[in-house]
């Protein structure tokens, strides 16, 4: 099944958190996303997490007491599927148009630069079956 992409700004703020810090609680979560915070912001970190759990973005397991939750999907996995939706929406499916825009809009670094022209490389060498 393809996921969708369809995470809120909100949600990915806690896809940030779990992606960086690894499986949390919704206390833990709460507490980086919230620094002193209420019992509102953990209300609401507890129901975004349960909207993307329907969303098939985060597991839930029980560990004693409490629930863990952890990233059902990865940064690189969910930067594809949004670039190519966008692609979908805009440019008939291709990513030409994006990356050429993306990559004139603003001044890449020499890290970049290079990172590209292996990325092309390793392209040309290994061609992958679409």
């Amino acid at each position: 099944m393809r996921r969708r992409s369809n995470v809120t700004d909100t949600e990915l703020a806690i896809l940030k958190v779990l992606w960086e810090r690894g499986p949390a609680t919704i206390r833990r979560l709460t507490d980086e996303l919230y620094p002193g915070g209420a019992t509102a912001h953990y209300a609401t970190v507890q129901k975004l997490l349960e909207r993307l759990r329907a969303k098939s973005f985060v597991t839930r397991r029980q560990e004693g007491r409490v629930h863990v939750y952890e990233a059902a999907v990865d940064r690189p996995e969910l930067i594809a599927t949004r670039l190519q939706e966008t692609a979908d929406k805009l440019c008939d499916g291709s990513l030409t148009p994006l990356l050429t825009q993306l990559v004139s809009t603003r001044e890449l670094s020499e890290e970049d630069r290079v990172a590209l022209r292996e990325l092309i490389e390793r392209f040309e060498r290994e061609p992958r079956d679409r």
